[in-house]
């Protein structure tokens, strides 16, 4: 069995601890590979060896022009290295191999923006109120970055706070969840190969109180970039408010979906199931509150409910399946209990809420595609991410309605109107408090645009131009240009 260890100052180091975890494959429970444990002395190493990376050696002292190509090295590697991150995310998430090896592939596209963007990070010439007076801005790296990635989708979120990181200057390291490290210590490979000095890329392994804890409120670390449950982005900003350090925090949501009498419904429907039931729903955008316009809600749920009754649920690593297991047993508990509470509550589920087991289910880590309708605002269902494949169906009548019902949350990551009425499509992307709104489309992403979150869905924000920000603070530099300086102790007197 291969063993994974941390990678730590250009080497692939075993834990100070000499423990390891397992690596479990949620299709057949198996135990596929075993990954470092590591503790607060990794910690202090690898944060050592960023830090150093960054203010000695050839990282420090590399102008943006090489970086930006060394960074876009790393994206060609990539494109070449796919396949085999690609297959290790399937074994370690359960998500489908059809999806994951276009999506390893897809996010070299944020080492060619950003790798693109680090010799065009400007300052600016100030106009001043005094002649004698030159003042300019320089806009600078933070030092040493902590990236805290989530188990959903480890590589993609891994590269979308590397990558703009290493473009403004800056040196990383990151901690992947506990339930899906592996892949994350293959992308070392890349950086590896690619040639980026020791330490400007590091990653530890192991569990939160051990790793993720130490990590945050290290003195050398500069900024905090976390993605992730909301009681763990609470747990990150307390920690780091006490050594004033930057952060970046996207979490949770409880997205809406908008339909509208005049949308067009099978669309509609197609992002609907593409953005809670795509993945089994475990993503942070899954748009897992549905509002049906009166007048259309029965047609349309009978169009979902048709569409989702037969699909194909299996081996991740079959093209034909549809559906994979949920990525860890915790959750895939926590996604039972919510449909059991759902239940107990009033809500009426017409699709769906059990577990699904047979010769194509492996350990039976499978969850029907489940819908609940007769939802009232108040239930649990329509109050907090369940992060599974669970729609939370509710009926409005008018505009005004759907406003107030699809901001009566405490989250606010994404949301998605369908409408052919272009007015009232901007008129609702306006007054919808979420980071992203979708019109006529669902879950779409790209490197040049901005992620983020409203309210207790987070802060800061990725992707974009936006994001190279996050990783920068600015610099006032001011020059006399006078002969001398006058004595402040000389009031004017003759």
């Amino acid at each position: 069995m291969q063993k994974y260890k941390a990678y730590i100052g250009g080497q692939w180091c075993e834990p100070s601890s000499g423990a390891w975890f397992d690596a479990v494959n949620p299709f057949d429970g198996k135990v596929w590979a075993q990954v470092a444990r590591c503790n607060g002395a990794d910690v202090d190493r690898a944060v050592a060896a960023a830090l150093d990376a960054f203010t000695d050696g050839p990282w420090a002292s590399m102008v943006p022009g090489k970086r930006g190509a060394l960074i876009r090295k790393a994206g060609d590697l990539l494109i070449e290295h796919a396949e085999a991150i690609g297959t290790i995310e399937s074994r370690d998430t359960g998500k489908r191999i059809t999806e994951t090896i276009p999506m390893v592939e897809y996010i070299a596209e944020w080492f060619y923006y950003y790798g693109g963007l680090a010799d065009k990070i400007e300052g600016r010439v100030t106009p001043m109120d005094r002649n004698d007076i030159f003042n300019y801005t320089l806009k600078e790296p933070l030092g040493v970055i902590a990236a805290i990635t989530p188990w959903n989708s480890p590589v993609m979120i891994a590269v979308w706070k590397i990558a703009p990181a290493l473009a403004a200057g800056n040196t990383v390291v990151v901690k992947p969840s506990e339930h899906a490290s592996v892949s994350t210590l293959e992308l070392m490979k890349v950086f590896e190969e690619a040639g980026f000095p020791p330490g400007v890329v590091n990653t530890i392994t192991g569990f939160g109180e051990d790793v993720g804890a130490p990590l945050v409120a290290h003195p050398d670390v500069a900024k905090i970039t976390f993605t992730g449950s909301e009681s763990g982005g609470r747990s990150v900003n307390l920690a780091a408010a006490a050594g004033f350090k930057h952060v970046t925090l996207e979490l949770g949501g409880k997205s809406p979906q908008i339909v509208f009498a005049d949308g067009d419904i099978e669309s509609a429907v197609n992002g609907v199931i593409s953005g809670v039931f795509l993945s089994n729903g475990q993503t942070c955008v899954a748009g897992s509150r549905l509002y049906l316009q009166r007048s259309i809600a029965d047609k349309f749920l009978k169009i979902l409910t048709a569409r989702l009754s037969d699909l194909r649920m299996g081996d991740p690593f079959d093209p034909k399946t549809q559906i994979g297991p949920i990525a860890n047993r915790p959750q895939f508990e926590k996604i039972m209990s919510y449909i059991e509470g759902a239940k107990s509550e009033g809500a009426k589920c017409i699709l769906g809420g059990a577990v699904v087991d047979g010769p194509n289910c492996g350990q039976g880590m499978f969850v029907e595609p489940t819908i609940f309708t007769e939802v009232k605002s108040d239930m649990t269902i329509a109050r907090e991410e369940v992060f599974g494949p669970v729609l939370a169906v509710m009926i409005f009548d008018d505009e005004e309605e759907a406003v107030r019902l699809a901001n009566d949350t405490i989250y606010g990551l994404a949301a998605g109107i369908w409408t052919k009425d272009l007015g009232r499509a901007h008129r609702l992307a306006r007054r919808i408090q979420s980071g992203t709104v979708y019109i006529n489309t669902y879950r779409a992403v790209s490197v040049v645009s901005p992620v983020g979150g409203y309210k207790m869905s987070g802060f800061g924000r990725e992707n974009g131009i936006e994001a190279i920000a996050e990783y920068m603070q600015t610099k006032s530099v001011w020059v006399n240009m006078a002969d001398g300086m006058a004595n402040p102790l000389d009031l004017g007197a003759d």
